[in-house]
């Protein structure tokens, strides 16, 4: 018998139970008993997001064999030490399709001006004509699955798109640079920045003043990937100054946004409260139900987290 604890958040359970159930029914493992409860010894699979009023102690779990993890970011469990059974982080068909809208949206709108066009609705008749995709180069920090999907999605609408990764990497239709050198290299060619690294303690600040004054004047920054990949108070004075034109940020360093925060009223940030591509019931319990299969007909565990590397 598989014995599958749901540590979700008691408020996602009633959306993940349906989902998660029929999930396993079609994996083959219908006689898996999923609940909310279940005695630590006796846990086989541990469905897991960090919560207010979740376990943060592996320990007891001495039967576990995995920790399915529902969100792609995982650096606020990767650390912890009782955490000693293998780790998978959250990748899917939701996931994915989601960033792709929202990064291919934001691109959209800053590359034609959309703010510009609602702005002006005074009768000030001003055919100001954007260029052609193929002359706005955007750059993507960040070739994991999800940036390597909008890298994809971008350079298929003709956008000239460059990706940089810590490691090397080749992807079809793109420049692909990795390492220091090729980090100032990728924010010089960004018109557009797109953000899609990990939390890491490398990646801490990554986008400091430094790194943002590599960027073009008036370049675009979006940040759909983690709050903490960006200093605040060097952004805030890049725009104040103009060097940075817009900043669209769909994560911050605290979230909720406290309403004072300097973000809010600036003319040239854009908060998105965290939506660009949420963890979606349906497709997520594929994958968590894929990985107890798998994992029980001794195959690879799908997007098993490095912990020396946080992701």
């Amino acid at each position: 018998m598989v014995n599958i604890l749901f540590a979700g958040g008691s408020h996602r359970w009633p959306q993940y139970q349906a989902p998660l159930r029929h999930a396993l029914d079609a994996a083959g493992l219908s006689e898996a008993v999923l609940a909310t409860d279940l005695p630590p010894a006796e846990v086989d699979y541990i469905v897991y997001a960090p919560t207010p009023d979740g376990f943060t102690d592996f320990t007891p779990y001495t039967r576990c064999k995995a920790v399915l993890s529902l969100w792609a970011g995982v650096e606020k469990i990767v650390g912890n030490a009782s955490l000693t059974m293998p780790l998978t982080r959250m990748v899917d068909d939701g996931l994915r399709a989601g960033m792709i809208e929202w990064v291919t949206g934001q691109v959209l709108r800053h590359h034609l001006g959309i703010d510009r066009l609602l702005a002006n609705q005074s009768g000030d008749w001003r055919p100001e004509v954007p260029p052609l995709a193929r002359d706005r180069p955007v750059t993507i920090l960040g070739l994991g699955a999800l940036g390597a999907a909008c890298a994809g999605s971008l350079t298929a609408l003709g956008f000239p798109v460059t990706g940089w990764s810590r490691r090397p990497k080749d992807l079809p239709g793109l420049t692909c640079l990795s390492g220091p050198d090729g980090l100032t290299e990728a924010l010089r060619r960004a018109e557009i920045l797109v953000l899609l690294l990990p939390a890491t303690p490398e990646t801490d600040s990554l986008l400091d003043a430094a790194r943002l004054s590599l960027l073009p004047e008036g370049a675009v920054i979006l940040n759909p990937g983690r709050g903490t990949l960006i200093d605040d108070d060097a952004l805030l004075d890049a725009l104040d100054s103009g060097a940075i034109g817009h900043a669209t940020l769909d994560v911050v360093r605290q979230e909720p946004l406290p309403p004072e925060h300097r973000f809010w009223a600036h003319p040239r940030v854009t908060v998105s409260p965290h939506v660009a591509s949420e963890t979606r019931p349906d497709t997520a319990s594929e994958i968590i139900a894929e990985n107890v299969r798998r994992a029980e007909a001794g195959e690879p565990l799908l997007h098993l987290v490095d912990r020396a590397a946080g992701y």
